[in-house]
């Protein structure tokens, strides 16, 4: 691992916005943080997959993969991620270096031709190049290449150097993040400026949900200036330093970038979510009293509220006929990030018990937030193995499961709904008709009378039941008594 990499996971690992850093000693801090994964470890993503994650939503860009056909080969889509322009960043491109390309030294090579390639091709607002295992290793210099290529044909060529090796999944997300405010963020400046432009980082717009908050931000004048990374633009990324206020919706992978727009550019930041009815509320207040003071007009707090009313109102009247049917349910929520929270409190406006969480990716703030709309931390877990969360499904302790695609089948072998609220879900939960649509799916689910069909024993397998005995009688026979006296 080159020291420049080395120094980079440092600096990641002393994050000031962390309370978890600051609140340890140094020795600890190099300790736990600093520590790498084992072979077979990266089950949950790697550190290179990490930084995909965190980027490629950026929509406009072309994400090069400099490896082996192995590491993205045959890529196509990430993430559910949405976008209203361009799909090029659903495609996936790669170096497909060989064995005789590493052996021969002719990776770097490799790389500018493909650069040349994908702007000739594709025509991109610029290529980010992703540094991989392999080509860490052999000591390819993807940033003397991506300098080189950027001055040759004249258009953005970001290094993102993060091997997978580097570690987890989680800080690849961050080092790819740092990477925007390294080379992208403060090269570009908008058009115009209003005393209303925002960011909002960590918004990866799956199945569309930002589009359920965005009419909301119109209607105030609220306008997305920069966005990292749910159908942003390369554009959006380099513009952000402009923007007044910064929204961070996914603050373990994005709290780094949010601290340095606010040391860098003086723009300040808070933690929200757009999930759940008073969540939604709570993030736009939060919004217009920080934009007020940073010059904003003066009656946008007035126009929040009126809108918060006029929604709120709305969204309980459209919960009202559906509230009966999933209050008092049981839910055990296997989530992470901000969801551990957001979801949480949502499902406990619908009435709706929550008998425990995960803490996965989960910040010191979450699990604060969590304690605090549980009253306890009792009903956190860190890690539940399939054998403890199918044991709790079996006992009844929950009715239905809401988690991730890879839990879905502990759910139905233990015969319980399972509801998808993770990336790969085709439904969008966010803001208040979000709400809506979240609680018409755990009805759908638990409601479904599949279920008891299901939970009953097989027809062969059920008791059998002793008909009742009937009294014997002789059936009447046709014709006359006087025929049978004749024989």
């Amino acid at each position: 691992m080159s020291e420049a990499l080395k120094q980079k996971i440092q600096d990641a690992f002393h994050e000031p916005g962390c309370a978890t850093n600051t609140a340890k000693s140094e020795g600890e801090r190099r300790k736990g943080c600093a520590k790498q994964l084992t072979p077979g470890a990266a089950a949950g993503g790697c550190a290179f997959d990490g930084a995909m994650i965190a980027l490629q939503p950026i929509t406009d860009v072309a994400h090069l993969v400099h490896a082996p056909l192995a590491c993205w080969g045959n890529g196509w889509d990430n993430r559910g991620s949405a976008s209203s322009g361009s799909d090029l960043y659903r495609r996936g491109f790669t170096t497909d270096l060989t064995e005789l390309d590493i052996v021969m030294g002719r990776g770097e090579a490799r790389l500018f031709r493909a650069i040349r390639e994908v702007i000739a091709q594709e025509n991109p607002a610029a290529v980010f190049v992703y540094a991989t295992c392999v080509t860490a290793l052999i000591g390819d210099d993807i940033g003397a290449v991506c300098k080189a290529a950027a001055e040759r044909f004249g258009r953005p060529v970001i290094p993102i150097n993060v091997p997978g090796y580097a570690g987890s999944k989680n800080l690849g997300n961050k080092l790819g993040v740092d990477a925007l405010v390294e080379h992208v963020v403060g090269t570009m400046e908008p058009a115009t400026e209003t005393a209303c432009d925002i960011n909002i980082l960590g918004d990866f717009n799956l199945s569309g949900e930002l589009w359920q908050v965005k009419p909301l931000l119109d209607r105030l004048g609220i306008r997305i200036l920069g966005s990292v990374s749910g159908d942003a633009r390369y554009a959006q990324v380099a513009m952000m330093h402009r923007a007044r206020v910064t929204m961070l919706v996914c603050s373990h992978a994005f709290l780094g970038i949010a601290r340095k727009l606010e040391d860098r550019y003086g723009i300040p930041w808070f933690e929200g979510s757009f999930y759940g009815i008073s969540d939604t509320s709570d993030a736009l207040r939060t919004l217009c009293r920080m934009l007020v003071a940073r010059g904003a007009p003066a009656d946008l707090l007035t126009r929040c509220e009126a809108l918060i009313a006029e929604e709120e109102a709305r969204t309980w009247a459209a919960l009202e006929p559906l509230r009966p049917a999933v209050a008092g349910r049981r839910v055990l929520l296997y989530t992470g990030g901000h969801k551990t929270w957001s979801v949480v409190s949502a499902l406990q406006e619908l009435g709706m018990e929550v008998v425990g969480t995960s803490m996965r990716k989960a910040t010191p703030g979450d699990r604060e937030r969590v304690t605090e709309i549980m009253g306890t931390d009792a009903h956190m877990y860190e890690n539940m193995a399939p054998k403890e969360m199918y044991r709790m499904l079996r006992e009844a302790r929950a009715d239905v499961l809401m988690s991730g695609g890879r839990s879905q089948f502990v759910a139905l072998k233990a015969r319980v709904p399972w509801i998808d609220v993770n990336q790969e879900k085709h439904e969008p939960y966010a803001g208040y008709m979000g709400m809506v649509d979240l609680v018409r799916a755990i009805d759908r689910s638990i409601n479904n009378p599949m279920w008891a069909e299901l939970r009953d024993p097989a027809p062969w397998d059920r008791p059998p039941e002793a008909a009742p005995a009937a009294p014997f009688e002789l059936a009447a026979v046709p014709g006359s008594k006087a025929d049978f006296e004749d024989c």
